[in-house]
């Protein structure tokens, strides 16, 4: 791979040294990359989303799946203009998903284009194809959450498989608020650079 493009700026430039480290698994490059763009993607997340829970795991998942499109990132743009990219189409499918999770089933909502339009109640159910190709992510993702260290673990499950908020998270395991989001999300820096590794598993 072409490693510098003439027309790209000296951060963009540095940004594609690290991307082509990454794809050949150098795990420093991914935190570099992280560094370098975690608070920008968070605070675009807030404005989207205004809530600072939410920001922070759109802000992981948003690495998590450029990390694991790599191969498609292409260096005739800045690496930055691409996760961006990816980030904010991630957050406004979360905000659609969400926008239709609080609409009523009875009432429906109104399309882009002003159209009234019904809610299927049996649309999120999954045929026996998509039910285990469910059940084999979630899997993987139990056996990544494993390899995690004891503390991370534990906040891992708490957070996305029993689906507690940070403030029950830290009264159940006596903590500051502060640390239960600094760890959670020290956690999901390495679950992200774990799930970049093995995209071809999920």
């Amino acid at each position: 791979m072409e490693v510098v493009g003439d027309h790209l700026s000296d951060k963009a430039r540095i940004d594609l040294v690290l991307v082509d480290k990454a794809r050949g698994g150098d795990q420093g490059a991914y935190a570099q990359l992280m560094d370098r763009y975690r608070e920008s993607i968070y605070f675009m997340m807030m404005k989207m989303v205004r809530n600072s829970d939410d920001a922070d795991d759109l802000t992981i998942e948003a690495f998590g799946k450029a990390f694991s499109r790599l191969d498609q990132y292409s260096p005739s743009f800045a690496f930055s203009t691409w996760l961006f990219k990816i980030a904010s189409n991630n957050c406004i499918d979360f905000i659609r998903k969400k926008r239709i999770k609080l609409t009523s089933m009875d009432t429906g909502y109104t399309n882009e284009d002003g159209e009234a339009v019904g809610i299927d109640a049996r649309s999120d159910t999954r045929d026996p194809e998509e039910h285990i190709i469910h059940n084999q992510k979630v899997k993987h993702m139990r056996q990544l959450v494993s390899k995690l260290k004891p503390r991370y673990r534990e906040l891992i499950e708490k957070r996305y498989f029993e689906e507690l908020s940070y403030e029950e998270i830290a009264e159940e395991l006596n903590l500051p608020l502060g640390t239960v989001k600094a760890q959670l999300f020290r956690a999901r820096d390495f679950l992200a650079q774990m799930m970049a590794q093995t995209k071809d598993s999920i």
